[in-house]
């Protein structure tokens, strides 16, 4: 078992486990550190493994008086680097992270070694969530139940109901006005013509069934992003590192290894699922 404590810096509640070279893992809209919970075991025997809580989201504070916005989580990650005294960290982000975590490499390219995007897109999300309709459905059935909405299509058909459940009550922790504030801004974010600048190694993951964040999304960050990757996971939807870990596990130690980074031992996640 790997003893992961939480650490609050700023507006974020954090959590870091393991040591070595550091990963630093950001979710996606209304979702929080746990999504990342697959990873901690595979990962944190050699890497220091962050799993930041963006404010709003999770355990995270949500105080009134602050901008939850694209660049507004950049600063905070940036927070995060400098408490934990982390120079350079390979940087994950899902989805709305994903946004952040190009927005990251772009303001700050020094503090990251290498890049991975998962389910993310250069502009907004997909067609089935836009700003919209996201804003509509929270004012038509509360955020709540708006979110969990969501959450219900965001996955592909190999997912358990346990594993759709999880989910559904980890989203329900994000309030209203954070999830109006993110969504806009998210929707506004445009990388595309910035792609290029984006100069770190960089592995592009996305599932093959993801209607959120469709591959074609992530084909195009691969087409725009010089020194990138593309891996398309089987059976997985919006969550590959949830409902595939063990491909996504072995395609981002993969990834690492080829950046000469310390690899993970991947066989964790198999041993626990048949020990289980």
């Amino acid at each position: 078992m790997i003893h992961s404590r939480a650490i609050e810096i700023g507006d974020t509640v954090v959590q870091v486990s393991g040591e070595g070279a550091p990963l630093v893992f950001v979710h996606g809209f209304t979702t929080t550190a746990e999504f990342w919970r697959e990873q901690v075991e595979a990962f944190s025997t050699r890497h220091q493994l962050v799993r930041i809580n963006l404010p709003g989201h999770g355990r995270s504070p949500r105080p009134e008086g602050r901008k939850y916005t694209i660049e507004a989580f950049v600063e905070d990650v940036l927070k995060v680097y400098r408490a934990l005294d982390i120079e350079s960290a390979v940087l994950v982000g899902l989805s709305m992270g994903g946004t952040v975590a190009q927005n990251f490499a772009l303001a700050h390219p020094e503090r990251v070694r290498a890049l991975v995007l998962v389910g993310a897109t250069p502009h907004g999300l997909g067609a089935d969530v836009n700003v919209d309709n996201v804003l509509k459905a929270i004012d038509e059935l509360g955020v709540v139940a708006a979110s969990q909405r969501v959450i219900e299509r965001s996955f592909g058909s190999a997912a358990s109901p346990d594993l759709i459940e999880f989910a559904k009550n980890e989203v329900a922790q994000t309030p209203a006005f954070v999830a109006r504030e993110a969504i806009a801004s998210l929707n506004a974010s445009d990388s595309r013509e910035r792609l290029a600048s984006i100069r770190v190694p960089t592995l592009v993951a996305v599932g093959n069934e993801d209607i959120i964040t469709p591959p074609s999304e992530s084909q195009a960050l691969a087409r725009g992003i010089p020194n990138s990757w593309l891996n398309i996971i089987p059976k997985a939807g919006h969550f590959p590192m949830l409902e595939q870990p063990i491909a996504f596990n072995q395609a981002l130690s993969a990834f690492l290894l080829e950046q000469r980074i310390q690899p993970p031992r991947v066989g964790a996640t198999a041993d626990a699922q048949q020990d289980a």
